[in-house]
């Protein structure tokens, strides 16, 4: 999904006749949720516009058995806004959906024919396997579900959606009441704590337990859709002192799920407020979301959670403009999105992916006695393409340009906490070393920072290996040494000097020298020694 560029309007119209401009709104049990898009024939979203309500349409719903007049009112008010924004933005279609307090309630077909003769806007009422479905589809548009089984778990105000798939092919739809407002006037009324969260927890293992096979779908991946799942990444990332500006793709270990769900039980709603990272809307209501969420975790027992910034409305979106999503294997999507990132951005294709070529020589040779993991070579490959990104705005401190447009960009595939790795390390290609002075790279944890410094340092060397962008490097030889780290550049043309790339390399060494522990020698084809001068600055 992609945001208008900053000297964009995103008011304009659709450029041409492949964009259909529509407009998606989610009538929900505890908020009304719009986005206006323009949807393209390979399934690229292009958000114009959001808006927002929260009527909590699903209060009260379990003990009066109807919606509520004061919270109909309330909604009604907000759907005429999104029908007039809508229109004004000028979307060719306007599609509106209903869930499962409208689905549950005595008036709900009311509330319908009111919305439809005061707004304009004809409203279709979804059954919860219709939910799952779109939620599923969201999720194939924006995750890799083309290898082994998945889980998406959609938990609204009002009910539980569960889509299981195998190779990215939906075989069960399943839908239960175990919504987060439902589960709260259930068990948590009046501040019953922990209490309250096991005897909710026991009721929905019962029931859970009886639809979901163990045997088929245990370890599969689980990907959580919804306010419930957002807000948790949220409060995640928070506690690492990441921020980021979407919490799409982050990935939450199941036991900092059931941690983060103690410490909530223990707080009042009041208390709930101060946690960063959780939405004050939701304070009261995240709890029983949290619980219900544990119980299919430890139902499905995956490693981790993964959390959806995008959910039913994205999924009709892609339904009203007919686009297929494509079925993605692990390492498409994110090669894809990377990819498409950097020719937005005109990237220098010969001189980044040489870069890129060299500094995954140099991670292969030197990574693991630098005490880099296996998954950092793709995190060093993606920060290689991308780290003159930073052209696109100008040369002056296009490293850090780099930095700021890698770190808010849409890209699938990618955690948001490795999204900042790769944005730090893209960074410090260039200019100074990473120093705790620097706000952002300092408010990461140690473990992080240690992690940019080493990829950083082995990014830098590459980058000075083609100082001329001329490609003039084949290969590099490394020797680890007792004294020092040799790296040999292999000249592409027999016998060419390399002093440009020898002399760049050098002045760019000192970081890994730092992070090794040892001097390194960048040598010539002639065995000459080359010895950094001075400080980076290029």
């Amino acid at each position: 999904m992609t945001h208008p560029k900053p000297s964009e309007s995103p008011y304009r119209s659709a450029r041409d006749e492949r964009e259909q401009r529509i407009a998606a709104i989610d009538i929900g049990s505890n908020s009304i949720r719009q986005i206006v898009a323009d949807v393209f024939p390979d399934g690229t979203i292009r958000v114009v516009d959001e808006m927002k309500a929260a009527p909590r349409l699903g209060a009260g719903l379990d003990e009066l058995g109807r919606l509520d007049d004061g919270h109909m009112a309330e909604a009604i008010e907000a759907l005429t806004r999104m029908g007039t924004l809508a229109r004004q933005l000028g979307a060719k279609r306007i599609e509106a959906v209903a869930t499962s307090a409208v689905r549950d309630a005595a008036n709900g077909q009311g509330f319908l024919t009111r919305v439809r003769r005061e707004t304009g806007l004809k409203v279709r009422l979804l059954h919860g396997e219709e939910e799952a479905r779109l939620a599923f589809r969201s999720a194939l548009a924006h995750f890799e579900l083309g290898a082994g089984r998945s889980v998406v778990m959609d938990i609204g105000g009002g009910s539980l959606e569960l889509a299981l798939a195998a190779e990215g092919l939906v075989e069960r739809l399943m839908t239960f009441p175990f919504g987060a407002i439902r589960m709260t006037e259930q068990f948590l009324a009046g501040g019953n704590g922990p209490k309250g969260v096991k005897k909710l927890r026991k009721h929905v293992r019962q029931a859970i337990r009886k639809a979901l096979p163990l045997r088929d779908w245990r370890g599969a991946e689980v990907i959580g859709s919804g306010g419930t799942f957002t807000n948790l990444a949220g409060m995640f990332l928070a506690r690492q002192g990441i921020r980021v500006r979407s919490v799409h793709g982050t990935r939450i270990p199941r036991h900092e799920v059931e941690h983060i769900l103690e410490q909530l039980a223990a707080m009042t709603p009041e208390e709930r407020l101060a946690v960063e990272g959780l939405n004050p809307g939701r304070a009261d209501i995240i709890v029983a979301g949290l619980a219900v969420a544990a119980e299919v975790l430890a139902r499905v027992e995956p490693r981790e959670l993964a959390a959806s910034g995008y959910g039913i409305r994205e999924g009709l979106l892609l339904e009203t403009a007919r686009v297929k999503a494509v079925i993605a294997d692990p390492g498409e999507a994110r090669e894809r999105s990377v990819m498409a990132f950097a020719e937005r951005c005109h990237y220098e294709a010969p001189h980044s992916q040489q870069v890129r070529t060299l500094a995954l020589q140099l991670f292969d040779a030197l990574g693991t006695r630098l005490g880099c993991d296996p998954a950092d070579r793709q995190t060093l490959s993606d920060a290689a393409l991308l780290h003159d990104v930073g052209y696109h705005i100008n040369y002056q401190g296009h490293h850090k340009h780099s930095f700021h447009l890698i770190q808010h960009a849409d890209l699938l595939g990618i955690p948001p906490d490795e999204q900042i790795v790769i944005a730090h390390v893209a960074r410090y290609h260039r200019g100074s070393e990473p120093k705790r002075k620097h706000e952002e790279f300092c408010s990461l944890d140690r473990e992080t920072r240690e992690r940019i410094r080493r990829l950083s340092a082995i990014l830098r060397v590459a980058d000075g290996l083609d100082r001329g962008h001329v490609r003039a490097v084949e290969r590099v030889k490394v020797r680890w040494l007792e004294r020092a780290i040799r790296v040999t550049p292999v000249p592409r043309r027999a016998n060419a000097p390399l002093r440009l790339e020898l002399w760049g390399a050098s002045r760019k060494s000192g970081l890994l020298a730092d992070v090794a522990g040892l001097p390194v020698e960048i040598v010539g084809p002639d065995g000459t020694v080359y010895v950094p001068d001075d400080a980076d600055s290029a």
